[in-house]
C-alpha cells in the first residue's frame, strides 16, 4: 500500500513550544515528530497535523473536514489546550470510534470531563522532549490498530441511546444537515429533473473536484444516483479527496453504483472491506445483500442452480445481519423476509422475522417520520400476506413520498420476483403485477 492510499490519521495537538502547568516549556514539534508522527506511520497509516496543510485561507474548514472525514485521529491532551479539547469534542460527535488520546505525564491535569476515558501517557525530559519514545510509540501503534476494530470510543455514542439515527437515513438527510451553496443546492434540484447531461453541465463548471465543499461534491454525487448514472458516480469518487472518498457513506454508495453498472465483484470487494474495516450496519449489509440478489438472480437466469443457491442464501444472510444490527431499520429486513419467500421450499424462518419487521417499520410511520422506503417496506409486507387491500393503500402513501425512480424500480423488481415465484406454485398473482405496473408508472 503506498503511503497515499494509507488511511488517514488527523492530529490534534499545540504547535511549537508552550508551557506546562509546572512552567517548563514542552517541545510539541518534537513531540510529533519523535513520537506521533511515527508511530502513525508504523501502523499503517498517513498522520496529518492541521499545519501541514494550510493551503490559504482561515484552518477551520480542512480542520473540520478532517475531524469529521479522516479515518482515525490522535489527540495530545497535554496542558489542556482549548483548541485541541474543542476539537475532541467535534471528533467525539461524529466519529464513534477510532479517536486515541494520549497526554504527557505531569505536564498536564487532566479535566473532569475526559479523565475517566482511557489516554496514554508519555514522559518528557527536561528539554521538554519525550523520553525513551520507544514502547510509548509501540503503544500507540498497537492502539491503532486495535481500533480497526474495537468498539466505541466516544462517549457521546456510548452514552446517549439511539444515537445516531438509523444508518440508511444519512444519504436522505446529507443535503439538509451540511450548509452549502444555497444557488448551487437549487440548481442540482432542478437538474435532477431534467437528467443526467444536466447534472454533468454543472459538474463541468465546478472545474477540480477535489477542491469544492465537502457537502456540494455529495449532493452532486447523489444527483447522479437520482438519475442511475452509475457510472458517473463510479468516476466521481475517483476525483473526490481522499478523507472524502473513504467515508462510510461514499464507500457505500459506490459500492451501489458498481453493482448497478454490472460489476458485482468489486461491489462485494468494497462492501466486506468495508464490513471489516467499520462493522456492519444496516445500511453495509443491506446494500451487499442486492448484491447476491442480482448474481442470484443472475445464476438462476443461466440455469446455474447450485450457484443460484448459494448466492441466494449469502443474500438473505446478508439482510438478516444488517437487520439484527439495527432493528430500528425495516428495509433490510422485509428484503431478508422476501428473499426466503423465493425459497424453494419457503424457508419457514420468515414466519417469525415478519412480525419484527412489521412492528419496526409501523414504529417508523408512528413516529411521524416515514420515507419512502418505509411505505415500501408496508407495501411488500402486504404483498407476502396476499392482503390486496392494504397493499393498495401502502401503494398510494409509497407513490406520494417517492423521490426518485430507481427507488421505485427496485421495489417493483421484489414484487416481480414474488409474483413468478407465486406464478410458478401455480397462486393467482395478477394482482400484484397490477401494482408493479402503478410503481412503474
Amino acid at each position: 500500500m503506498t503511503q497515499s492510499q494509507r488511511p488517514l490519521c488527523f492530529v490534534l495537538m499545540p504547535f511549537g513550544r508552550k508551557p506546562a502547568v509546572v512552567g517548563a516549556l514542552i517541545d510539541f514539534d518534537s513531540v510529533y515528530r519523535e513520537l506521533i508522527s511515527p508511530a502513525i506511520e508504523e501502523a499503517g497509516l498517513e498522520p496529518l497535523r492541521a499545519d501541514e496543510e494550510m493551503t490559504g485561507g482561515i484552518i477551520h474548514k480542512p480542520m473540520f473536514e478532517r475531524l469529521i472525514l479522516c479515518e482515525f485521529a490522535v489527540a495530545d491532551l497535554t496542558t489542556a489546550n482549548a483548541n485541541v479539547f474543542y476539537e475532541l469534542g467535534v471528533r467525539h460527535a461524529v466519529r464513534p470510534w477510532s479517536t486515541l488520546l494520549l497526554f504527557a505525564a505531569g505536564g498536564t491535569q487532566l479535566p473532569f470531563d475526559v479523565a475517566p476515558l482511557r489516554a496514554i501517557p508519555y514522559q518528557l525530559g527536561a528539554q521538554g522532549t519525550p523520553v525513551d519514545p520507544s514502547p510509548i510509540k509501540a503503544a500507540i501503534k498497537q492502539r491503532l490498530v486495535e481500533a480497526r476494530t474495537a468498539g466505541t470510543d466516544s462517549p457521546i455514542f456510548q452514552l446517549v441511546e439511539g444515537f445516531p439515527d438509523i444508518q440508511r437515513l444519512k444519504t436522505d438527510v446529507f443535503r439538509d444537515r451540511v450548509a452549502y451553496s444555497q444557488r448551487i443546492k437549487e440548481r442540482l434540484a432542478t437538474a435532477r429533473r431534467q437528467g443526467m447531461e444536466a447534472i454533468r453541465a454543472i459538474e463541468t463548471e465546478f472545474g477540480e473536484i477535489a477542491s469544492q465543499e465537502s457537502g456540494v461534491v455529495i449532493d452532486l454525487f447523489l444527483s447522479y444516483r437520482a438519475v442511475s448514472a452509475w457510472e458517473a458516480m463510479i468516476d466521481l469518487v475517483a476525483r473526490m479527496t481522499p478523507p472524502l472518498a473513504a467515508t462510510v457513506m461514499v464507500q457505500e454508495q459506490l459500492a451501489l453504483a458498481l453493482n448497478r453498472a454490472g460489476r458485482g465483484e468489486d461491489a462485494e470487494r468494497v462492501l466486506t472491506d468495508l464490513i471489516e474495516k467499520r462493522g456492519p450496519s444496516s445500511e453495509t449489509c443491506g446494500i451487499l445483500g442486492r448484491v447476491y440478489k442480482d448474481r442470484w438472480e443472475a445464476a438462476a437466469k443461466a440455469g446455474d442452480r447450485p450457484r443460484a443457491r448459494g448466492f441466494l442464501e449469502k443474500a438473505i444472510d446478508a439482510y438478516r445481519r444488517g437487520f439484527e444490527t439495527d432493528w430500528r431499520d425495516a428495509y433490510p429486513g422485509v428484503n431478508a423476509v422476501t428473499l426466503m419467500e423465493l425459497n424453494e421450499p419457503p424457508d419457514p424462518r420468515r414466519e417469525q422475522l415478519i412480525p419484527v419487521v412489521r412492528y419496526a417499520v409501523d414504529r417508523r410511520i408512528a413516529a411521524g417520520k416515514p420515507d419512502y422506503w418505509d411505505y415500501a417496506t408496508r407495501l411488500e409486507l402486504a404483498v407476502l400476506a396476499e392482503d390486496d387491500d392494504e397493499a393498495g393503500r401502502a401503494l398510494g402513501d409509497a407513490l406520494a413520498a417517492s423521490r426518485e425512480l430507481w427507488e421505485r424500480e427496485t421495489t417493483s423488481r421484489n414484487l416481480r420476483l414474488i409474483r413468478e415465484a407465486r406464478e410458478h406454485r401455480g397462486r393467482r398473482s395478477d394482482w400484484i403485477k397490477e401494482i408493479e405496473t402503478g410503481l412503474s408508472g
